[in-house]
């Protein structure tokens, strides 16, 4: 059976020394500023603690979720006319995984001092401890899950039940990561029921990106190279609920502004009115990174061409990130104790070593991704189904 992934080839290595020289060379510069001036080459303090790598860890780890529960539309549900993105979203979730824990550990600055109060002095009560044993937890499935699949195992028993297993802990893990901001009441923008919700559908809408964008890297955007399962999946089901998402992120999106606009609390509505929205680059990244997609996916004609489904990604990648980003830091520029009648917001704006830290992850991320492109076949499908398909067969575009 023939290969057209391009990541196999020359441009797979050129990709893989770039990535790796800006791991080498952003990594570098994060522990100088962090051995030099600690915590303070951070923008961050005492009023304002969560910044740039905060929102970077999230976006990372959001998005692990949602490729989790992409996969388990074949592996959990039973949908096997995607059994050809299966394997991909698993690594994908992997790797960005680990990228978003090692962006968070060196933005804790100490990490294994951590250890002490989670897990080891076992803070059950904390919605952090439990956040931590989700996701360590989602990790082990997810390798457990991609070395069935590489193994060729990928109906037996076990694999359903580590497949069942991981879908839990994903849904466990991103909703308690939600707990931990909409448990705040001290922090009225984050205090919300809804969030593992919003978290959920947002964390679909990244995975669904990061698929999208990354497959068609694999095969040189070039969709006729790909596997016939995989081209009818993203000419079939896959754009669909891209858009389904898309709309569905773009609408509570829509109802928290609304609400947060009308709201009878000052520290809320001043958030939206005078943080969100005084902000281009916030209304920017609503508009061209979320709405102009869900509209560009919604037709029919538009949404099965790779072109556009690539461009679509791409925003999204932009829009998520802000999104993630405008909700870390604004549910904190409000200051504790004074919300009610103090309205001078915390000024904040990221440093060249927290600009850093996400450069340092995406780069760890890029690297992982072609060194799994290359030594694995994350195209593959059972073999009974691979028996049947004809790599490079004539794409067919269908609404």
């Amino acid at each position: 059976m023939s290969d057209n992934n391009v990541m196999k080839g020359t441009a797979g290595t050129g990709l893989l020394l770039l990535s790796a020289i800006v791991l080498v060379v952003s990594f570098g510069f994060v522990m100088y500023n962090l051995t030099v001036y600690g915590h303070a080459s951070f923008n961050v303090s005492s009023s304002l603690p969560w910044g740039q790598p905060i929102s970077t860890y999230l976006y990372f780890a959001l998005a692990s979720s949602g490729l989790g529960l992409i996969a388990a539309l074949p592996l959990v549900f039973g949908f096997k006319q995607y059994y050809g993105i299966a394997k991909r979203s698993i690594f994908l979730a992997f790797i960005i995984l680990i990228s978003g824990m090692a962006v968070l550990a060196l933005e804790l600055g100490h990490p294994f001092r951590m250890l002490w109060a989670i897990p080891l002095n076992m803070q059950i009560q904390s919605a952090m401890f439990w956040m931590g044993v989700f996701y360590a937890a989602d990790l082990l499935f997810l390798l457990w899950k991609f070395q069935k699949m590489e193994s060729g195992e990928w109906d037996s028993k076990a694999t359903r039940t580590i497949g069942i297993a991981s879908f839990l802990g994903v849904l466990l893990a991103s909703g308690t990561l939600a707990l931990i901001f909409g448990m705040m009441s001290m922090r009225p923008f984050w205090f919300d029921g809804s969030l593992p919700i919003y978290f959920y559908l947002t964390a679909i809408t990244s995975g669904m990106a990061a698929l999208v964008f990354f497959s068609y890297l694999a095969y040189g955007f070039d969709r006729s190279r790909m596997p016939e399962r995989m081209q009818s999946a993203f000419t079939g089901g896959l754009p669909k609920l891209f858009a389904a998402v898309l709309g569905l992120t773009v609408l509570f999106v829509g109802v928290r502004a609304i609400t947060g606009l009308y709201s009878n609390h000052p520290e809320v509505y001043h958030v939206w009115a005078d943080y969100l929205f005084a902000s281009p680059v916030y209304v920017l990244s609503v508009l061209f990174g979320l709405i102009v997609p869900f509209l560009l996916m919604l037709v029919p004609k538009l949404r099965v061409q790779s072109q556009i489904q690539v461009l679509v990604a791409i925003l999204a990648f932009g829009g998520l990130f802000a999104e993630r980003y405008f909700f870390v830091v604004g549910g904190q520029v409000v200051p504790l104790f004074k919300g009610t009648w103090a309205w001078d917001m915390i000024q904040y704006s990221p440093s060249a070593a927290e600009w850093g830290l996400t450069i340092m992850g995406s780069a760890m991320f890029f690297t992982l991704y072609v060194l799994g492109e290359k030594y694995f076949n994350l195209s593959a499908v059972p073999e009974q189904l691979a028996a049947t398909e004809t790599p490079g067969a004539p794409e067919k575009a269908t609404a």
